[in-house]
């Protein structure tokens, strides 16, 4: 109950200094909404997505875009934010002082954790929010929907944040966190149907995305807010739960493994 406790609080305070980085605020929270706005409003005179032969049905460029946006959310609040965060506390000393302290790891973890969660959860009702008032996006009204939005979220916030600690022990400085961590996230989000459609990758490039999770969150999350006409046009044919299910948890044993192998109050070559 004490580690609990301890990091409820820690918790609390990684909340107030997340907003307090104006950078942060921008690149990971922000990033995202504007993203949909940019491609709503840039891509409008392309009419629908999904039309009929005949010009008809299909959806918005904002209702098309809003499950991709919400999974980069998921990569940039996971992975981006905590790699770059955690290495630049290495290296200017901040994990150091704590390991001088009786805080647990445990406790720093579930701090960092519910920070992702709460600013991760924050950032998708303000993605709803403006794709249904700014850009009237009609969004699901079955509850399985959001019942399966629920598990894919769950599974994909905690995946990506379980990475992004690994990550943070790439760098070697937190300096040059920015520049080793942000191309990995961008050209993830390239090639896993996030700025793109998926299926007009080649073939050999959605081989080598579907290997790394964000594809998986982002075709899960167009499962949610795009109409099952959609599934069609995957190219597996399907959603392809079982195998999204598969892969994530796949990445969250394997992020878990290099956390314990890696994390160190203090790095190794100091």
């Amino acid at each position: 109950m004490r580690t609990l406790t301890l990091g409820l609080v820690r918790t609390r305070y990684e909340v107030l200094m997340y907003f307090r980085q104006s950078d942060t605020i921008f690149f990971t929270f922000l990033f995202p909404v504007v993203m949909l706005g940019i491609f709503s409003v840039a891509f409008q005179g392309l009419g629908n997505v999904g039309t009929a032969p005949d010009g008809s049905g299909g959806i918005t460029q904002a209702a098309y875009y809003l499950p991709a946006m919400i999974a980069a959310g998921i990569l940039l609040s996971g992975v981006q934010n905590l790699a770059i965060d955690i290495a630049g506390e290495k290296s200017d000393g901040t994990l150091k002082r704590l390991g001088g302290t009786p805080l647990p790891v445990v406790s720093y973890f579930i701090g960092k954790m519910g920070q992702v969660i709460v600013t991760s959860i924050l950032q998708i009702a303000l993605l709803l929010a403006v794709a249904r008032f700014v850009f009237g996006v009609a969004l699901p009204t079955e509850p399985d929907a959001w019942l399966r939005f629920a598990w894919i979220y769950a599974l994909g916030i905690v995946t990506s944040a379980v990475l992004g600690i690994a990550l943070s022990s790439v760098p070697r400085s937190g300096k040059s966190a920015t520049a080793v961590i942000i191309p990995i996230v961008l050209v993830l989000q390239f090639i896993s149907g996030v700025y793109l459609a998926f299926n007009l990758l080649p073939t050999w490039l959605q081989n080598i995305a579907s290997i790394f999770p964000l594809k998986w969150i982002a075709q899960g999350m167009r499962s949610v807010f795009l109409p099952a006409s959609f599934e069609a046009i995957e190219p597996s044919g399907s959603w392809q739960y079982g195998l999204m299910a598969l892969v994530l948890s796949l990445w969250l044993v394997v992020g878990i493994v290099a956390c314990r192998l890696t994390f160190r109050w203090i790095r190794k070559d100091r």
